[in-house]
């Protein structure tokens, strides 16, 4: 009797939606990270998924047969269709980024996902398989409910009172509220498992037993933007075999730490400025975005309302800024409330996964 008592008890929970403001972020980043990758490459589109690709269509086709995965430029291997979902891509991730129509842009976003990464899979660094994974699962999400043009829409013009739904309409709205939490979740658990296969991965190689593993890139000059840097960092034993065994240790252990709070917001600290130190000493710009990107799904909310909260009254002085430059007085375009900024009321929000301590 005490189990059908606690799933009535949790049911109002699950049918709340959970975590939006990590949702926010990973849409942000994730949709971010794909269109600056997309801009930089604008000058070689051609050459890595388009008519020029040493990967021919052909090769390609053959590739798919076996895969059956999906790609809409298997439809035409003409130019102009290829620009076409070039440029689609680039617009559905500045929409999926900001949140508009966030229900139909991330699903525009998940197919030319796919369809370039598809056309030649012999691309990327690591960072475009996570892409992959996360345009998928932002689909099954509600993350355009906070920081976005939508719920800045939604502030603005609010629609009727969920109590005169309706049945059906209540009944899909808890719906689509449990397979957000659902996503999120397969998120957080895609994010573990990530870390946790890495992690053991190393811990059966001779190079990270011994502790020279990250010595050997940065003698690399394919991974060395920065060779003095790089050079000063390899030259010290104490440092790479330090940086080797933190990593692994990190890895492995990040699973665990989310068992305690405290420790998981410490360690996931300390990850986001490792991928950041990738980023710089191995010039893996896109790789590290998209990790710290999905590493957001952990990201405390009481830190994102803090940082919510800083970015809108930075806004607001810009706002006021502009409006006095421009010759208006008493800001009024800067007079919008914090929460029509920020995405709506906080008390909506629902608990996240991240945890709801600083």
């Amino acid at each position: 009797m005490t189990t059908p008592a606690a799933v009535r008890a949790a049911l109002p929970r699950l049918l709340t939606t959970l975590a939006p403001y990590q949702a926010a972020v990973v849409r942000i980043g994730t949709a971010g990270t794909w269109g600056a990758y997309l801009l930089r490459e604008w000058g070689n589109r051609r050459v890595l998924y388009g008519d020029r690709s040493p990967w021919s269509a052909e090769l390609n086709d053959r590739l798919l047969a076996d895969t059956h995965a999906f790609t809409a430029l298997s439809w035409s291997d003409g130019r102009w269709w290829f620009e076409a979902v070039y440029l689609l891509a680039l617009l559905s991730a500045g929409a999926v980024a900001l949140g508009w129509r966030t229900r139909a842009s991330t699903v525009l976003f998940a197919l030319t996902v796919l369809s370039l990464q598809n056309r030649n899979v012999f691309l990327g660094d690591g960072g475009d398989n996570l892409v992959h994974l996360m345009a998928i699962y932002l689909v099954f999400t509600r993350c355009g409910a906070v920081w976005s043009l939508d719920a800045r829409r939604r502030a603005r013009r609010p629609g009727r009172d969920p109590a005169e739904w309706g049945e059906p309409r209540a009944l899909a709205d808890a719906l689509a509220a449990m397979l957000h939490n659902c996503a999120m979740l397969v998120i957080a658990v895609q994010v573990v498992l990530v870390y946790a296969t890495a992690g053991w991965y190393k811990v059966q190689g001779a190079r990270w037993q011994d502790g020279t593993a990250v010595f050997y890139p940065l003698e690399l000059d394919y991974f060395t933007p920065w060779p003095e840097l790089s050079g000063l960092l390899g030259g010290s034993l104490l440092v790479t075999f330090a940086l080797t065994y933190g990593t692994v240790a990190m890895q492995v252990g990040f699973p665990f730490s989310l068992a305690a709070r405290r420790l998981k917001n410490v360690l996931l600290a300390v990850m986001v400025v490792e991928h950041l130190a990738i980023a710089l000493l191995l010039g893996l710009p896109f790789f590290s975005l998209a990790m710290v990107s999905a590493d957001a799904v952990f990201l405390p909310t009481a830190l994102l309302l803090r940082l919510g909260g800083l970015l809108a009254v930075q806004g607001r002085a810009a706002g006021w800024w502009v409006a006095r430059r421009s010759g208006r007085t008493g800001g009024a375009a800067a007079g919008e409330p914090v929460e029509a900024v920020a995405g709506g009321p906080v008390e909506a929000a629902g608990e996240p996964v991240g945890g709801a301590d600083g």
